[in-house]
C-alpha cells in the first residue's frame, strides 16, 4: 500500500484430514479471511500478493499450477463458503441459474440438466419449495436461505475440502445452530474435509475437531478442541476463551483483551501480542516472534511463557 508492505499471513502452516473439522479462530484483522483466500488463489492482485511458501492439496502444489489448471481444482475440489451471501451472490441472476452454472462450466452440462442439479441441490441444503424457487433472486430469500443457496453452490461438484468463512455471521442462533447442522450432515454424507473460519467460540465447541488460533496473521496455538478449551497454551488464546460469557459467571466481570492489535504495517518486535499480554517480559519485546513448538503430542504453541499459561489454567 502507499503507507508500505502490510504482511497479512506470514508463517501459517497447518494440514487438514478427510472428515476432519478444523476452526480458525482469531479477532477480526487476525488473517483468517487472508487465509482461505490465499488457499482458493482469489486474492484481490493488487494489493495482495502471495510472496512464498506453499499450498499443498493431495501433494500437489496449487501455487505452481497454471491458472487454467487451478481453475480445475476451485469449486470442483476445493470449494468456499463466503462470510456475506447477499454480497458473494450476484443480484441479477437467479439463484439457480447461479447454482446450476456449477455443472454448466465444469461438468459441460445443457441448461436443463444443470436446472434439474441445482434443484437437487436446493432441497439437499432443505430450501422449500425449491422447484417453484429455483429461478427467484438472492433478494428474495432471507438471509438464512441465502447461506443455504451459498452451500448448495459450494457442495454442488462435491469438494473435498470446503472452507467456510463465517458462515453464520449475521444470523440469529436458532439459523446458526440449522446451518451448522446442516454442514455436520453433508461432511458425514460426502467425507469432506472442513475449514470453519469463524470468532465463535460457541460454535466452535460443538463443530471442531481442533483448533488453530491465530493473532497479527500468524499461528499462536494449535491443539484439539478439549486442549484448548480445558488449557489454553497461549495468552491470546486464554484471553478469547475470558471474554466469553458464561451462564454460571451471574454477577461476575466479564474481561475482555485490552488495547487493540497492532497495524499489520507497523507489528512490533517479538511478539506481536506482547503489548496486549500481561506474561510479557523483556524477551517478549525483541527479535523475532516466537515460533510454534510442539508443547505436547500434536500442540503446538507460539509463547515463550507457555509453562506459566498452562499452570494458571490448571488451577
Amino acid at each position: 500500500m502507499r503507507e508500505g508492505v502490510a504482511k497479512a499471513i506470514n508463517g501459517v502452516s497447518f494440514d487438514l484430514s478427510e472428515r476432519e473439522t478444523l476452526a480458525i479462530l482469531g479477532e477480526s484483522g487476525s488473517g483468517k479471511s487472508v487465509t482461505a483466500q490465499a488457499v482458493m488463489g482469489i486474492l484481490d492482485t493488487p494489493p495482495g500478493y502471495v510472496t512464498g511458501g506453499e499450498v499443498r492439496y493431495c501433494g500437489v502444489d496449487l501455487l505452481r499450477l497454471p491458472e487454467k489448471q487451478r481453475q480445475k481444482v476451485r469449486g470442483a475440489e476445493i470449494a468456499m463458503i463466503f462470510q456475506d451471501a447477499l454480497s458473494a451472490l450476484n443480484p441479477v441472476f437467479p439463484v439457480g441459474w447461479q447454482i446450476a452454472e456449477m455443472f454448466r462450466k465444469h461438468r459441460g452440462a445443457n441448461r436443463s440438466d444443470a436446472y434439474a442439479e441445482a434443484i437437487k441441490l436446493m432441497e439437499r441444503v432443505r430450501i422449500p419449495a425449491a422447484k417453484q424457487r429455483v429461478r427467484a433472486y438472492p433478494h428474495q430469500f432471507s438471509g438464512g436461505m441465502r447461506q443455504r443457496i451459498m452451500i448448495a453452490m459450494a457442495i454442488a461438484l462435491n469438494p473435498a475440502v470446503l472452507i467456510a468463512d463465517e458462515p453464520t455471521t449475521a444470523l440469529d442462533v436458532t439459523v446458526q445452530a440449522q446451518i451448522m447442522d446442516l454442514l455436520k450432515e453433508l461432511q458425514d454424507e460426502s467425507g469432506m474435509g472442513l475449514i470453519l473460519i469463524t470468532h465463535d467460540l460457541g460454535v466452535v465447541a460443538n463443530v471442531a475437531d481442533r483448533i488453530a488460533v491465530m493473532y497479527s496473521g500468524r499461528l499462536v496455538e494449535t491443539a484439539g478442541v478439549r486442549e484448548v478449551y480445558a488449557e489454553p497454551a497461549h495468552p491470546y488464546t486464554k484471553g478469547l476463551l475470558e471474554s466469553v460469557p458464561r451462564l454460571d459467571g451471574k454477577g461476575q466481570e466479564l474481561r475482555a483483551i485490552g488495547g487493540l492489535p497492532p497495524s499489520l504495517l507497523a507489528i512490533p518486535p517479538g511478539c506481536a501480542f506482547n503489548p496486549r499480554c500481561r506474561y510479557a517480559t523483556d524477551i517478549c519485546r525483541v527479535g523475532a516472534p516466537p515460533v510454534l513448538e510442539e508443547i505436547s503430542n500434536g500442540r503446538f504453541s507460539a509463547c515463550h511463557h507457555t509453562k506459566e499459561v498452562l499452570e494458571w489454567a490448571a488451577k
